[in-house]
């Protein structure tokens, strides 16, 4: 069964970092794209980055220079470095597996970060 555990969100002033992380299990992480999504209050979910087998980053406009993904194969975890935060940042952020290999994608439960004075 695929589980996908974020970690690392929390209440943080403007300006502030915060490091999510990712653990996963259940399927062979290494051969999959990973991605974090977020889901703002009473907004959709938007893509927020995604990190290749090759470990190929790309980032939304939104969060473009701010954030960074980056992922251990070894260790089976996918992390998202969040710096200069905004309150346009708050929202709960989603540790995800891309489809492939006749799977589905599949989204974790989330970590909660708040960014606020």
């Amino acid at each position: 069964e695929v589980q996908l555990v974020e970690s690392g969100g929390g209440l943080v002033q403007p300006g502030g970092s915060l490091r999510l992380s990712c653990a996963a299990s259940g399927f062979t992480f290494a051969i999959y794209t990973m991605k974090w999504v977020r889901q703002a209050p009473g907004k959709g979910l938007e893509w927020v980055s995604s990190i290749s087998v090759g470990a190929v980053t790309s980032y939304s406009d939104s969060v473009k220079g701010r954030f960074t993904i980056s992922r251990d194969n070894a260790k089976n975890m996918l992390y998202l470095q969040l710096n200069s935060l905004t309150t346009e940042d708050t929202a709960m952020y989603y540790c995800t597996k891309g489809a492939g290999y006749g799977t589905n994608e599949v989204r974790g439960q989330g970590t909660q970060v708040t960014v606020s004075s």
